[in-house]
């Protein structure tokens, strides 16, 4: 099943790009979509079966990841014809292709369990989203997609370094078995520890430019507002889970090692650092999507400021990653929505969105409320736990900063969101033909009704899998 969920995708990409008919060729991405969220749910059924000495294999943290990448797909995929049919002048075979890249390299990348091989995905992974970004062929998206190169590869590059100094405290240590995440967590205490805690930081610095954490972000505020809603969702729910499992990896070592105080310390640090930064940037900001990227920001500072908790708020902080993801496809793709409408994703061009796009309106408006921790949505279970844990802790300070940062945030995202949606359409700008239809909103409504459930009620095997997750990044084997 682990070679079924990468060989399936790159099988569709191969077939995209051969056959000739652009209709055949979008009517394979949902296809496949389905049957990869499928084969996750198999996969899933036996996460703890798979042998230690396996290089391939979803074990709780990895299937919980691509359980999110594979729903976030499968939702983007059922958008993407009808968005697809309304720039027939752009190139649908290179498109599909690099859709259905992301979703190969992405599972490996969650089944890898060496540390090479993650690194390699996620360079692959960056090439293949580059192309995305490119869509719209004009100067603003190629100066994007070049500082999403080449400051991604910078920090792929830091990662590369820091897994060559994990490897060489093995070394340091005695352990000759391969690099393989179990080993090292299993014999994590013979590591040197000074050759493991500078591989930790260059981890960090380098999957955190992948996620965009501040101030490593700044590829993201281009990428997203540059790139079509539907790969920007792409990008916040694909891209940033697999940086961050990557990340999670090595901080379990170091956990293992005992050394998670001196990890949780960075993780914490960043973490308030990144909403601190998305904060001010919010502030009067009056172009939607780059509203998006510093939301993107923060959530990942979110993240990674509940593992720096850690204990309930590492599990809440993975509970996140899933609400933070299916809130963003909301919100990007109906920013996508409403670009298409007026033209633009600036004020004062776009006001009155409710009475124009309707639909697009109403999800906008839940998915900001949702996105900024109102209830019943998913994401307010998360952030009140984490906030509960960080208050109920040694530090109480942290606790308040977190709270401080997220009503800083809900204002700021609001002075844009309700200008946007309320109002009275301008009078001065050309009305373009699009109107919301079924396609191009029921999988925005089916994002929105899933974090809503998962707001409300978790299922047995999730929440016993999301348990287990947790406690292997606290390093428990």
């Amino acid at each position: 099943m682990a070679w079924y969920l990468i060989i399936l995708p790159l099988l569709a990409a191969l077939i995209a790009y051969l056959i000739p008919s652009d209709t055949w060729r979008i009517r394979l991405l949902p296809i496949t979509a389905v049957l990869e969220f499928l084969g996750v749910l198999i996969a899933l059924r036996g996460w703890g079966t798979a042998p230690p000495t396996s290089w391939l294999a979803l074990d709780a943290l990895g299937g919980w990841v691509m359980l999110i990448i594979s729903a976030v797909f499968m939702i983007c995929s059922f958008y993407v014809p009808a968005y697809l049919a309304l720039r027939p002048e752009r190139p649908h075979r290179k498109f599909i292709l690099c859709f259905l890249g992301f979703l190969s390299m992405a599972s490996l990348v969650t089944q890898a369990r060496h540390p090479g091989l993650v690194w390699v995905a996620m360079e692959t992974l960056t090439l293949t989203t580059a192309r995305l970004i490119y869509f719209n062929h004009n100067p603003r998206s190629v100066e994007a997609t070049w500082k999403y190169l080449m400051i991604g590869s910078v920090g792929i590059a830091f990662a590369l370094l820091g897994t060559m100094f994990i490897a060489y405290s093995a070394h340091v240590g005695g352990v000759r078995d391969p690099l393989e995440y179990q080993n090292l967590m299993g014999k994590a205490l013979q590591l040197s520890k000074p050759w493991l805690r500078a591989g930790f930081v260059l981890t960090l610095i380098g999957y955190g430019t992948k996620m965009g954490i501040a101030p490593l972000h700044t590829w993201k505020p281009d990428a997203y507002s540059e790139t079509p809603g539907v790969v920007g969702a792409l990008l916040a729910g694909g891209v940033t889970s697999c940086a961050f499992l990557a990340l999670l990896r090595i901080y379990a070592i170091l956990a293992a090692a005992g050394e998670i105080r001196f990890a949780q310390e960075l993780m914490v640090g960043f973490g308030l650092l990144s909403m601190a930064w998305a904060m001010v940037f919010m502030v009067r900001q009056v172009d939607l999507k780059r509203m998006l990227a510093y939301s993107s920001v923060e959530h990942m500072g979110i993240l990674i400021f509940g593992i720096g908790i850690g204990g309930l708020a590492a599990r809440f902080a993975l509970f996140h990653l899933a609400a933070n993801a299916l809130v963003k496809s909301v919100l990007f793709l109906s920013a996508g929505n409403i670009h298409r409408c007026y033209a633009s994703r600036q004020l004062p061009h776009v006001t009155g969105v409710i009475r124009r796009t309707p639909v697009s309106g109403w999800l906008l408006i839940l998915g900001f409320l949702a996105i900024t921790g109102m209830p019943p949505f998913a994401p307010f279970i998360s952030e009140f736990n984490i906030a509960a844990a960080a208050l109920s802790g040694k530090s109480l300070w942290l606790g308040v900063l977190f709270l401080v940062f997220l009503g800083g945030i809900f204002l700021a995202m609001s002075d844009t969101v309700l200008q946007m949606v309320l109002g009275t359409p301008s009078a001065r700008r050309e009305r373009t033909p699009y109107r919301d239809t079924v396609p191009l909103t029921a999988p925005l409504v089916g994002a929105l009704v899933l974090a809503l459930v998962l707001g409300v009620w978790l299922p047995r095997p999730l929440s016993d899998m999301l348990h287990n997750a947790a406690a292997r990044v606290e390093g428990q084997p």
